[in-house]
């Protein structure tokens, strides 16, 4: 192999096409900044529409995958590159990889089905085949979701266009249900009307549909009323927990037991020790966290902030004196008192 022969080549190249690669790296350099720019005012108009959050990210997508497809087949051209074979080469790789990622596309159109059908919304909560939470974004291939313990589960888009989807938050209103047990010697009439007042005594719960409580089942050990009132789906965890605790309180009250079922217990004779670790908790160690440096993203930049920021800064600057300055008129003023004196 000649090298030196490759080395005058790409001299050579370099020589004669000098502007044309001046050209490439400007292209390169304006053809960024004017995407980020674009993609901010197109952020800023799809907010503005009555269209859904997860439809507007989706389109986002599709408009910067577009932006930057375009950018790159300028580049191309600029440095002398026929776009027709490429785009003729980029139809067939298109063909070739489609054929191999055929459930992604699945991903990609059951996407677009989630989104056209609106199935559900950025926010709601969904149970999908055991796996629940709150839907934080939905991209060309996956849905986002976070859990109540604030875990991250990505889930394709085809295995919820193609599963068993409980949407919570759908509706504004929601159901509560409850399952309290009793003693067998209580009184029935007696226990419907305390769970019956708990419920109406919240005032988050609706009157209209009244709540509903019946004797359900004949236990074993115990007999149990089924409950449920109606409330905004916001309030359904505070609905809860307010009537179940307010509940036990008021059976305790009122003298209603709540039976426990029957254990054999069996005394142990054998003495146990147990080992102990006799040393203390060692003090607490902060850890040093780096603060995170902020840079300015053109793509995601507020330019009106920006430039009231700057305003107000020059004028901040234009009306407080110079430090310097009111050093020296103290230092004047003193000198001129002392010589007075």
């Amino acid at each position: 192999m000649d090298w030196q022969k490759i080395w005058n080549d790409i001299v050579t190249y370099f020589q004669t096409n000098v502007w044309n690669i001046v050209f490439f790296f400007a292209i390169l350099v304006v053809g960024i900044i004017v995407i980020k720019i674009l993609l901010n005012i197109t952020k800023r108009i799809l907010k503005k529409t009555k269209m859904e959050k997860i439809a507007q990210q989706f389109l986002f997508g599709v408009i910067k995958l577009a932006l930057y497809l375009i950018l790159i087949l300028l580049l191309l051209s600029q440095i002398g590159v026929q776009i027709t074979g490429i785009l003729t080469a980029l139809s067939a790789l298109v063909l070739a990889v489609g054929m191999a990622l055929q459930s992604n596309i699945a991903n990609v159109a059951n996407g677009i089905v989630i989104i056209s059908t609106h199935l559900f919304k950025k926010g709601d909560y969904i149970i999908v085949d055991g796996v629940e939470g709150n839907i934080t974004d939905i991209n060309f291939l996956f849905t986002t979701l976070i859990t109540p313990d604030n875990k991250k589960i990505t889930l394709p888009n085809s295995a919820i266009v193609n599963g068993h989807v409980t949407n919570l938050g759908a509706n504004p209103t929601r159901r509560v249900d409850f399952t309290f047990s009793v003693a067998y010697e209580s009184d029935v009439e007696a226990v419907k009307k305390i769970i019956l007042e708990v419920m109406e005594s919240d005032g988050r719960v609706y009157l209209d549909p009244a709540p509903f409580c019946r004797l359900k089942t004949l236990n074993a050990s115990s007999i149990d009323f089924f409950a449920n009132c109606w409330c905004d789906n916001e309030d359904y965890w505070n609905v809860y927990y307010y009537i179940v605790e307010n509940v036990y309180n008021e059976f305790k009250r009122n003298n209603i037991s709540i039976p426990y079922n029957q254990l054999e217990i069996r005394e142990r004779k054998d003495k146990v020790t147990m080992p102990v670790v006799k040393t203390k908790l060692p003090k607490r160690v902060e850890k040093v966290r780096e603060k995170k440096q902020e840079h300015f993203d053109l793509e995601n930049a507020d330019f009106t902030k920006v430039f009231k920021r700057k305003k107000k800064n020059n004028a901040e600057a234009k009306t407080k004196p110079d430090k310097k300055v009111k050093k020296e008129k103290k230092v004047e003023t003193k000198n001129k008192k002392d010589s007075k004196n």
